[in-house]
């Protein structure tokens, strides 16, 4: 035995002086180890060759199998450590960023409006995004897609088929899972860099302003009054804005509510939900498919644009988009001062209780 592993330890050291790979020097000495076994296997008891490399073959075949396994084991690491490397990769300080974001991002630092300071600003920012569907799907992508630092999403749906019509971030074999969790999929495909936190439950009255309060912005783009109302409230109470859209049929609007920058809030400009079949879902009365890309973008684009602080974001204003017709406008929005929320009653009532 100890004329082999002189033999091994001659190789690995011819190998060492030739600059051979490693890989190649191990295949030097398995191919040492085959010659071995094979000796034993097909010598006979007592020859010199055999006694020479210590008589018997078990001890070479124990140690064949350990070297399997080791390298065996090591190869199941780097493979999961490859896999690891390629898909979280590593953290960035807040704010730096990696090489390959600076080309990811390269056309938007070129703008003069977002430069470095806004893409900067962007990855340290947080969104909130108040539902996965028609408006959430492109309005995460494209913030995703931007270099948002960290975006959260809540709903309670699970994806249906008749959702891919429209809300473009499912696909059909993710049908039946909930939309958080294939948001997230889509989005950790698009930008590794960018956090996603998924919330698989519905908005609570309980919840809200504690949720609110860890995200710069808040998205919502939801189907109902009830979430929408309630999005409203608990942003004016933690002070972050709100970007609202809203879509039927042909037709979409957006704005940017912020009471703090002394724009009117949502329910400003919608004091009561509309009766009953005054306002019918999508469900009800259907929706042109890119509709809600179109509106979905827009609304992410009016978060860029405050969370860079860039250009004039949709303050006191409301888009109003007609696909129908190829029609596009703007209507200003006054704060009532009869407002619940933001209005003189509701002010001075927080006045009051706090007091």
């Amino acid at each position: 035995m100890l004329l082999v592993l002189f033999l091994a330890a001659v190789l690995w050291g011819i190998g060492m002086m030739m600059g051979t790979p490693h890989r190649l020097r191990w295949s030097m000495i398995g191919f040492l180890w085959v010659g071995v076994v094979v000796l034993h296997l097909a010598l006979p008891d007592g020859h010199p060759l055999r006694v020479a490399t210590g008589e018997q073959a078990a001890p070479w075949l124990l140690l064949g199998g350990m070297g399997a396994l080791v390298l065996l084991y090591r190869a199941g690491l780097q493979r999961l450590k490859t896999k690891a490397q390629a898909e979280e990769p590593a953290p960035q300080a807040s704010g730096t960023f990696a090489p390959t974001e600076l080309e990811r991002y390269a056309r938007h630092i070129v703008l003069r409006e977002i430069g470095g300071p806004g893409q900067k600003a962007l990855k340290k920012a947080s969104v909130l995004v108040i539902g996965a569907g028609g408006l959430g799907s492109p309005a995460i992508l494209y913030l995703a897609a931007a270099g948002v630092g960290r975006i959260g999403i809540i709903d309670d749906d699970v994806v249906d088929h008749t959702n891919l019509q429209r809300q473009i971030i499912h696909t059909d074999d993710r049908s039946g899972m909930p939309k958080v969790f294939s948001a997230a999929e889509a989005v950790k495909a698009l930008n590794p860099y960018t956090e996603i936190r998924p919330y698989n439950r519905r908005l609570s009255e309980e919840e809200a302003e504690a949720l609110f309060g860890d995200y710069d912005l808040i998205l919502d783009g939801t189907d109902n009054f009830q979430t929408r109302y309630l999005a409203n409230q608990a942003a004016y109470s933690v002070g972050k804005p709100l970007i609202s859209g809203a879509l039927s049929q042909w037709e979409g609007q957006l704005s940017v509510f912020d009471p703090a920058q002394g724009t009117p809030c949502y329910q400003c400009i919608f004091p009561e939900a509309p009766a009953p079949g005054l306002a019918p879902s999508c469900a009800e009365a259907g929706v042109l498919g890119p509709l809600p890309g179109v509106v979905g973008s827009m609304m992410a684009a009016e978060a860029i644009k405050v969370l860079a602080e860039a250009g004039a974001p949709l303050r006191g204003e409301m888009l109003i988009y007609d696909a129908l017709y190829g029609e596009s406008r703007k209507i200003s929005l006054s704060r009532r001062m009869d407002c619940p929320i933001c209005g003189q009653v509701g002010e001075q009532d927080d006045q009051s209780a706090a007091e």
